[in-house]
């Protein structure tokens, strides 16, 4: 029988990319994707909300209702992964991030907002609402800084590299591994 990817038969390769390459592939997966899966625990257990992102290097961000069930487990637990993936056709496309880090709350004023704010689209979500475009929401703006990332791309296989590769922000520990 013909294999379409012969490649990812027998046992996955185990070598890593170089920081650089790797950095690059997470940030070009992070640009070609809006929706992530937002996983937080609370007083109920977990909850994995879909939710859209915009992104600035390695830092996801969004906004959400302040009373929302992810915003009350956020202020309970600020420790919080985000699922990034890209379409799935086949075993050869699986490509997707795993980000871990603490959710940090910003509203207009607070240190930080500034800085992230111009990076959120708001105008596509006030025109769809039929809002007015004179003036952005005030937040919150929820804020995630990836203090690491596992990276999966069964596509590396076909490089000889691993599917799987590890990040990790310079100063908090290892770099990619």
């Amino acid at each position: 029988m013909p294999v379409t990817n012969p490649w990812l038969a027998g046992p996955a390769p185990t070598a890593r990319l170089d920081r650089a390459r790797l950095e690059e592939r997470i940030l070009n997966l992070l640009s070609s994707q809006n929706m992530c899966v937002l996983a937080t625990t609370g007083p109920d257990g977990p909850l994995a909300t879909p939710v859209r992102y915009f992104h600035l290097d390695f830092t996801v961000m969004f906004t959400a209702a302040a009373k929302s069930p992810k915003m009350r487990n956020i202020a309970a637990d600020p420790r919080v992964s985000v699922g990034v993936f890209a379409p799935l056709v086949g075993q050869a496309s699986s490509r997707g991030a795993q980000l871990f880090g603490r959710a940090r709350v910003l509203a207009a004023g607070d240190a930080g907002f500034d800085h992230y704010w111009p990076a959120v689209r708001w105008q596509s979500d006030h025109v769809e609402r039929s809002r007015s475009l004179d003036g952005p929401p005030s937040g919150p703006l929820v804020v995630v800084e990836a203090e690491r990332i596992v990276y999966t791309e069964h596509w590396l296989r076909r490089d000889g590299y691993a599917p799987r590769q590890f990040w990790r922000r310079s100063g908090a520990g290892a770099a990619a591994q």
